[in-house]
């Protein structure tokens, strides 16, 4: 998504505002306007109100999983393994003979963390170094831009797998850590071009001749044309990086036992497909209902952010 904000003197301070001809009272305004209408578009799509709900549910279940379900996950009897979907057993029982409900419930937690942390880590990278690129220019952002078309090049999977491999022992920040090292380019680049329509614009330059240091400059005038790419990159990619950790769990790279994973769950069902299907149905449907609420709640958060989709 392009940067449809920069020339908008609802971004500027109130200084800004009056060296560019605008009044601040009327900047201010404009600003409030901006994000109101958004806001009032935002209440009126169902895809948001649908998404954001979906959400807020999923953000219960992984930090208060006990609000859902008394059973302790763990707790297993091997007498009951692969039993159907049941009264005493909502879900039916998992291999080992543990609750299969209390175990979906409990793997929303590991799907949320990594989701947010690897987009948190991913935007940290992409925002420092876009900065720096868009900022400076010349052989710096030459130097930024080729490391990133390489990184570019390699498939996103792949490149996670070869990280992986060589932890023997795969932990959540394992696994938090290889997704974010591919997953910074994107962010990077919507926030380089931002910074680069922007950095001689008069208010820019305003402060400049005010005496403002470059990392104020950088995040108090020209970050903020950002958000709006950002913001919504951001609410898509978690989706896309949860249904990524559930591929690499799937195929034996992700996580690993003991940890409680959706992704981990379905490795597990594809040998009991036919006698159990419930092993795969659960944990596959709530993640493809998680992944579906973050895109959703993305593309609603896209078509409100940007003008040109009103």
């Amino acid at each position: 998504m392009t940067d449809t904000t920069h020339d908008r003197p609802s971004e500027r301070t109130a200084t800004e505002a009056g060296s560019a001809g605008v009044a601040p009272e009327e900047a201010e305004a404009r600003q409030a306007t901006l994000w109101s209408d958004a806001l009032r578009q935002l209440r009126r799509n169902p895809f948001f109100v649908v998404g954001a709900t979906l959400i807020a549910i999923f953000a219960v279940m992984a930090v208060r999983p006990q609000l859902f379900t008394n059973t302790d996950p763990r707790f297993v009897d091997l007498a009951e393994s692969r039993d159907a979907p049941s009264g005493a057993h909502w879900f039916g029982v998992d291999v080992q003979g543990a609750d299969y409900y209390a175990n979906v419930i409990y793997g929303a937690r590991v799907s949320i963390i990594i989701g947010v942390v690897v987009v948190l880590g991913a935007l940290l990278i992409g925002i420092v170094l876009g900065s720096i690129a868009g900022y400076y220019g010349g052989w710096l952002d030459s130097l930024i831009a080729r490391v990133t078309d390489v990184m570019y090049g390699l498939p996103y999977i792949l490149g996670v797998l070869i990280i992986l491999q060589t932890f023997e022992d795969r932990q959540l920040y394992h696994v938090c850590l290889a997704l974010a090292a591919f997953a910074w380019m994107t962010p990077l680049r919507l926030v380089r071009s931002s910074i680069i329509s922007v950095k001689e614009a008069d208010y820019v330059l305003a402060a400049r001749a005010l005496g403002a240091s470059t990392p104020r400059i950088i995040i108090r005038h020209m970050l903020p044309n950002a958000i709006a790419p950002v913001l919504v990159y951001s609410t898509i990619a978690v989706g896309v990086i949860i249904a990524a950790e559930a591929a690499l769990s799937f195929l034996g790279i992700g996580l690993q036992q003991p940890q409680i994973s959706w992704g981990l769950q379905i490795n597990v069902a594809q040998d009991w497909l036919r006698d159990a299907p419930h092993l795969f149905l659960f944990p596959g449907v709530f993640l493809s209902v998680m992944v579906l609420a973050f895109i959703l709640m993305g593309d609603a958060l896209r078509d409100a952010l940007d003008p040109k989709m009103r």
